[in-house]
């Protein structure tokens, strides 16, 4: 057999005993993604330790190339890349003491750029093919879910024959939105390799250690401990809760200073396996917990934002009011902020909703008004999303914070919390309201508060009034925001995506790809930025250029649904409609409603003279967009060609009407010549020179002129 792997067995050692039996190629790795280990990356981390210093040592461009991934996965690599170190953290008191924060995708981006790297290391490795196998999927935090999903997609097997082992519990999604999923790249790209029973001979309770291979009761449980508490080998876990609390603790204990002693220079350990047995020691409530918090932070700071929920629901069950609330609070509103931006709205006003009920603190209810009034505003699904419920918990914020003692925190949290609200007016349509509010709060926030203070604050709030420009037209002023922005915070992706577009949308087509190409530098692999900088490319007429920008686009996203679209109708212009079609059915199966891939559908089949079936999918595009002029314009060219003058017209002036392009106007003059209306061919052929140089347009206008000068004589 070839191809990647997926072994389902219930306990590591008959995996491994089944993974035996298949004939892999030679081993490059074997990990292990359980995140009591390191946390978000255990896996890809374990991986990217072992090989990136070799690869970055035979291939050194791949370090600036990969800096962003590579040291955000595995910190452990930072001194053989190029530093990452925002504007933005350089002033951070401490770790994910931030102002933004990244996109929910952005730890899928970053797996992107894992195995773009792998791609580019491994071939050059000579050592032919090779296997990776990584175990206790199970177990992974998210961010490996969606690296593995990625590598199955994208690595040959040829290159790199991946091993998926996991027990025989089905593996599900992760909660909330999913941006990628791994049990469904496991269905369709792997072999399964499944023993669904017991091993033979194995009980299930498990044998007494004593006889059973591991030693006294003591030495089974330390050795459990000793292995992070990951062994699915029931007499260790056995062993281990035969422990007294104490004895439990010391072994703990024991294995924390081990592991601190090493954290120093793996500093992924503080994410995964040091808080874990502090958490457990002698000192949980003191050193485990601040380990906790650490952990969390950082998390949330790099945008790990399911770890960092986790971590705080841990530290909020562990904590209280009156038990160390100066961590129960911040574990508290972490929770709830991480589960909303995890894609998890549902979860995280519950979370609010039992704090509310835990707390009288102003400052504390102040915060849960706001958060809630975003879940309502933002982060619920369309359908749960309601701007009178938004706007009465963010009044309730601005009431609180305008009744706050310290002036210059009045200030602050009444300017912030008014710009909930002007989030509030954008979703409700009122963007002038909007851009009163922000204005109002750039300028008290200048007034009362000192130069330097709450920079990064001051700056979001350009930022969402750079936003809210753009939305509603005022591109210079846009602009304007963005100019002031990066004179700060020049080292964002976002703000050079953000402004790339506002730039084209000016016809500055030249300045938008230098922006387009400059995010492209600073974020790891998204396909976004390359479907528009190939629409800008397309603009200037480098189709090969635009071509590759759309071909990286769905290599890192197969189901993009507009670069698929543009791919498709630049192939189809290239007269490549087989490879058009391809990309218009694969559109289709992600949205069998999609009206401009139905439209562009029957363009090809058309042109194939599949005239029926052109028909049919044209009217499904006009049933889901009336008012999409390019099909009324396609089927009045098919109407055309089957002689039918009258319904050819009604088709291009419905064309015509909704979008008054020279194309439509010049095929609408066609169909008036071969009528006889020549008076009203002449027009269209007018209008058609009147914004271009068509040298048949102008032919047929000639020959318009002298028919009608013939037919007066």
């Amino acid at each position: 057999m070839t191809g990647h792997y997926w072994i389902a067995a219930p306990l590591r050692r008959e995996r491994d005993r089944l993974r035996a039996g298949l004939g892999l190629p030679a081993p490059l790795a074997v990990v292990d993604a359980h995140r009591r280990l390191r946390g978000p990356y255990s896996a890809a981390g374990a991986l990217l330790r072992q090989v990136a210093p070799e690869a970055l040592r035979r291939m050194p461009e791949l370090a600036a190339r990969h800096y962003i991934e590579l040291q955000e996965s595995t910190p452990e690599l930072a001194p053989l890349v190029p530093q990452r170190i925002r504007a933005l953290e350089k002033m951070a008191d401490a770790p994910g003491e931030a102002s933004r924060y990244p996109a929910r995708l952005h730890s899928l981006r970053v797996s992107h750029g894992i195995v773009d790297f792998l791609l580019a290391a491994l071939p050059g490795s000579g050592d032919g093919p090779r296997t990776l196998v990584v175990e206790n999927v199970q177990h992974a935090d998210v961010t490996d879910h969606e690296f593995l999903a990625a590598a199955l997609r994208r690595i040959p097997a040829e290159l790199l024959t991946l091993v998926v082992a996991t027990d025989t519990a089905e593996l599900g999604d992760p909660p909330g939105m999913v941006s990628v999923s791994l049990p469904a790249e496991l269905a369709v790209r792997t072999t399964r390799v499944h023993h669904p029973g017991a091993p033979a001979g194995a009980d299930p309770d498990g044998p007494t250690p004593d006889g059973a291979g591991f030693g006294s009761l003591a030495e089974a449980a330390a050795r459990y401990v000793a292995g992070d508490c990951i062994s699915d080998e029931p007499p260790l876990r056995a062993a281990y809760e035969a422990l007294t609390g104490p004895e439990r603790a010391a072994l703990h204990d024991r294995r924390a200073e081990e592991v601190a002693a090493r954290a120093e220079e793996e500093p992924s350990l503080r994410l995964g396996t040091l808080p874990y047995h502090l958490l457990r020691g002698s000192d949980g409530d003191g050193a485990g917990l601040d380990a906790l918090r650490w952990a969390q932070l950082r998390c949330k700071y790099l945008g790990l934002y399911h770890a960092a929920a986790e971590m705080g629901e841990e530290g909020r069950h562990r904590t209280g009011p009156d038990v160390r609330p100066e961590l129960w609070w911040p574990f508290t509103r972490e929770t709830g902020v991480c589960l909303a931006a995890a894609g998890r709205p549902e979860e995280s006003a519950a979370v609010q909703e039992e704090a509310r009920s835990q707390t009288s603190m102003p400052k504390h209810h102040m915060s849960l008004a706001y958060e809630t009034g975003m879940l309502y505003a933002r982060h619920f699904p369309p359908e749960l999303r309601d701007e009178r419920r938004a706007r009465a918990y963010v009044n309730q914020a601005i009431a609180i914070s305008d009744l706050l003692p310290d002036l210059k925190e009045r200030a602050f949290f009444s300017v912030f919390n008014r710009n909930g609200l002007a989030l509030v007016e954008v979703r409700a349509g009122r963007p002038d309201e909007a851009l009163r509010l922000l204005d109002e709060g750039i300028e008290r926030l200048d007034r009362e508060l000192g130069i330097g203070e709450r920079t990064w604050h001051r700056v979001g709030l350009r930022y969402n009034r750079a936003q809210v420009n753009g939305m509603s037209g005022r591109l210079e002023d846009a602009l304007e925001d963005y100019a002031s922005i990066m004179d700060l915070d020049h080292d964002f992706a976002d703000h050079y995506f953000n402004r790339g577009s506002m730039l084209r949308r000016l016809g500055r087509i030249e300045e938008a790809i230098a922006d387009y190409e400059r995010a492209i530098t600073l974020e790891s692999p998204f396909p976004e930025v390359h479907y528009n900088r190939g629409e800008a490319r397309l603009e200037l007429g480098d189709l090969d250029g635009a071509l590759a920008d759309f071909d990286r686009a769905l290599e890192l996203e197969p189901g993009n649904l507009e670069a698929l679209l543009a791919r498709a109708g630049l192939l189809a212009d290239q007269g490549e409609a087989k490879a058009a079609l391809a990309d218009v059915e694969a559109g289709l199966l992600v949205d069998a409603e999609h009206p401009h891939l139905l439209c562009l559908q029957g363009r090809l089949w058309g042109e194939e003279g599949r005239t029926a079936e052109a028909r049919d999918s044209l009217d499904a595009a006009l049933r889901h967009d009336p008012e999409l002029a390019e099909a009324w314009a396609i089927k009045g060219e098919l109407d055309y060609v089957e002689g039918d003058l009258t319904a050819a017209l009604a088709d291009f002036n419905r064309a015509v009407e909704l979008e008054a392009r020279p194309e439509f106007r010049f095929n609408r003059g066609v169909v008036h010549e071969a009528a006889g209306s020549l008076v009203q061919a002449v027009a269209d052929f007018d209008a058609v020179l009147a914004v271009t140089d068509d040298e048949e347009a102008r032919s047929r206008r000639e020959t318009c002129l002298r028919a009608a000068e013939r037919a007066h004589l």
